[in-house]
């Protein structure tokens, strides 16, 4: 096999879940420019639709799917329903995830558990069921968990996300713990960790020290509409088959800086 053949997807079923905007609307597009058949899900079905439109009018085979990944208890339905719509899923994307800015010592409960079971239960329950039910009798798959450059590090003292770093430190053990157990298997399971991209969910933190972020970022932008692709395609194909439990930060080099706090950056911006 040529090394270029090695990431085409023809062929495979992908699941991307949060998948009618942002992130989640990228990783849809580079999977199906590799040649997968992509089935979206996502609450809206109104965004759905116009991602779906979007795709379709660049010649990808693409379907859709509302579903509420937090009623867990829905979920193995949901995948039996899928797998007898588009077939045995090849390729999950555990992309929905939420946020929630504030200080520790004023996160209520409720904000707590919302967080966790978005990012953490319901990637759990969802992985849990497509591999029961489609990856592992088959003995192959792909799982791309997106955590987040916040589940390796502590927040800059001007951020404050305690839930949502807390989740997505998780979100990189349960990679580490699922591609331990399922290897021998044969599936892998890997994540990537984005660092600031401009989507609507980063867009108050952006709008706060967005230009800051830039500063003390090597490469000097923040994460765009397609450098997530190449990488998201690697993780899906037979490239990466003898890559687990491994993880990925893409973020412009920021987290190599010694700068950790995007005031200090945003004094370096302003020239202070």
């Amino acid at each position: 096999m040529k090394v270029i053949d090695s990431y085409k997807l023809d062929g495979k079923v992908a699941l991307v879940t949060g998948g009618g905007r942002g992130l989640g609307l990228q990783f849809a597009q580079a999977l199906g420019e590799a040649g997968a058949r992509v089935v979206l899900l996502a609450r809206s079905a109104d965004e759905l639709e116009t991602a779906s439109r979007s795709l379709q009018a660049q010649g990808i085979d693409v379907a859709w799917r509302v579903a509420d990944m937090t009623a867990l208890d829905g979920l193995p339905a949901l995948v039996a329903s899928l797998r007898h719509d588009h077939g045995e899923i090849d390729i999950l994307v555990n992309n929905a995830g939420r946020a929630e800015g504030g200080p520790a010592e004023g996160c209520t409960d409720e904000v707590w558990h919302s967080v966790m079971r978005l990012n953490v239960d319901a990637a759990f329950v969802l992985t849990r069921e497509v591999a029961r039910q489609s990856m592992l009798p088959r003995g192959r798959g792909k799982v791309i968990n997106i955590a987040s450059v916040g589940g390796l590090f502590g927040n800059p003292m001007s951020m404050q996300t305690v839930a949502y770093n807390a989740s997505k430190g998780a979100v990189l053990s349960l990679t580490r713990a699922l591609a331990s157990e399922w290897g021998p298997r044969g599936l892998q399971v890997n994540a990537i960790c984005p660092g600031f991209f401009d989507t609507r969910m980063a867009a108050p933190a952006l709008q706060y020290f967005g230009p800051a972020a830039v500063a003390q970022t090597p490469l000097g932008r923040l994460g765009g509409d397609t450098d997530l692709k190449g990488l998201v395609v690697f993780f899906a194909s037979a490239a990466s088959d003898f890559i687990t439990g491994q993880h990925l930060v893409v973020d412009g080099g920021a987290s190599t800086t010694y700068v950790s706090d995007p005031m200090i950056g945003r004094e370096r911006a302003q020239g202070h």
